[in-house]
C-alpha cells in the first residue's frame, strides 16, 4: 500500500507541475527559453493527442512515462525557484485545468507533416 500512495502522490504532483508550467508560459518572471519549454512540454503533456499513439507496443506508452516526466523535470530546472515555488502554489488552488487544443494541435501538425514527407519520398521512389 506505501508503493500506491507513493505513485499517487506522485501523479498529483505531476498535474499540478504541468498546470503550472502552463502558467510559467504566460509569466513575464520566467525567461524567454524556460517559457517555450514550459509552453511546450505543458501543451503535449496536456494535449488528448500523443506523439507516438497508445496501441504501439512498449513505445506507445514511452513517452507518457519517460518523456513527459523528463520534460517537465527539464523545465522545471530552467524556472527561478521562488518563481517556480508561487507557480506551483497558484496551480494548486487552481480549480480550472488549462485546454490541451495547442498540444494537440501541434500534435496533429506533426504527424501531418510526416505523412506529407513518406508521401513525397513514395511518389519520388516511383518516378
Amino acid at each position: 500500500m506505501h508503493l500506491i500512495t507513493k505513485i499517487k502522490a506522485w501523479a498529483k504532483s505531476l498535474k499540478r507541475d504541468i498546470v503550472a508550467l502552463w502558467l510559467a508560459a504566460r509569466d513575464s518572471r520566467v525567461p524567454w527559453y524556460a517559457k517555450v519549454v514550459a509552453g511546450a512540454f505543458a501543451a503535449y503533456a496536456l494535449s488528448p493527442v500523443d506523439l507516438i499513439p497508445d496501441f504501439i507496443p512498449v513505445l506507445g506508452f514511452l513517452d507518457d512515462l519517460v518523456i513527459v516526466p523528463l520534460g517537465i523535470t527539464l523545465a522545471i530546472r530552467l524556472i527561478p525557484p521562488a518563481v517556480m515555488a508561487d507557480l506551483r502554489a497558484q496551480a494548486a488552488q487552481r480549480l480550472e485545468r488549462p485546454s490541451g487544443r495547442t498540444g494537440m494541435i501541434f500534435i496533429l501538425a506533426v504527424w501531418a507533416g510526416c505523412i506529407i514527407y513518406m508521401g513525397l519520398l513514395f511518389l519520388r521512389g516511383h518516378s
